[in-house]
C-alpha cells in the first residue's frame, strides 16, 4: 500500500485525493474561494480525522466540467474580468471577488483585456478609464463592437475623472461607473448587485 502511494506522489500518476491547496491551484483560483465554494455545497470534499479538507480530483473535473464555457449548470461560477494597469488594485479587487464565489482573469492593459475576452467571453467587465495607449473608453467600444451593445455588462471605474464621466459612461452603455473618491469596496459591492454569485 505505501508502495502505490509512494508511485502516486513520485509522479507516476496524479493523486486520487488533494489537500485545499492543492485543490485551489487545480481549479485556478484562491484557496479562500475554494473553502467557500465547499461551506456552500459547490464543490465535494470531507474532512480527515485531523479536521483538514480533502478533494477528489474526479469531483474537480466534474466542477470544471460543470462551470465550462457554455454550459449551464448550478455550480457555474461566475466570471469577472477586471482590466487595469494597476496590479495592486487587480490583485485586491480579485481577492476579494473570489472570497465571495467569483471566478477573477486579469488583464493589465486593454489589449491583454481584448485577448482575454476571445479567449473566454466574462459575465462582467470592471474596466479602468485611465490606462496607457488604449484607454477604457475606446475598449468599451471594441467589446460592444464586438459582441453587441450591452450584452457583457461592464461597470467602469477611475479614481481620476471629472463630473461629466458618469453620464458619459451611461451614454456609452456601460452599466454603472465608479469615480472620486475611488473605493474598491464599491467596485466590489458593485459587482455584488450586477452580477449576484
Amino acid at each position: 500500500m505505501a508502495t502505490g502511494s509512494a508511485r502516486r506522489w513520485a509522479g507516476e500518476a496524479q493523486p486520487d485525493w488533494l489537500t485545499l491547496g492543492r485543490a485551489a491551484t487545480y481549479l485556478g483560483v484562491a484557496q479562500s474561494t475554494m473553502r467557500k465554494w465547499t461551506d456552500s455545497g459547490r464543490v465535494s470534499s470531507f474532512k480527515t480525522p485531523g479536521g483538514h479538507r480533502r478533494y477528489r480530483r474526479a469531483d474537480l473535473d466534474q466542477f470544471l466540467e460543470g462551470s465550462g464555457r457554455g454550459s449551464v449548470s448550478a455550480s457555474a461560477v461566475p466570471l469577472v474580468l477586471i482590466v487595469d494597469d494597476d496590479s495592486k488594485l487587480r490583485e485586491y479587487v480579485r481577492v476579494n471577488l473570489e472570497a465571495e464565489g467569483y471566478a477573477v482573469r486579469e488583464a493589465g492593459s486593454a489589449d491583454e483585456g481584448l485577448a482575454a475576452l476571445e479567449e473566454q467571453a466574462p459575465d462582467l467587465i470592471l474596466l479602468d478609464v485611465m490606462m496607457p495607449r488604449v484607454d477604457g473608453w475606446e475598449m468599451l467600444r471594441r467589446v460592444q463592437e464586438r459582441h453587441g451593445l450591452g450584452a457583457i455588462p461592464v461597470i467602469m471605474f477611475s479614481g481620476k475623472v471629472d463630473e461629466r464621466s458618469a453620464a458619459e459612461a451611461a451614454s456609452r452603455g456601460a452599466h454603472g461607473f465608479i469615480g472620486k473618491p475611488f473605493d474598491p469596496r464599491a467596485l466590489i459591492e458593485s459587482t455584488k448587485q450586477l452580477l449576484p454569485v
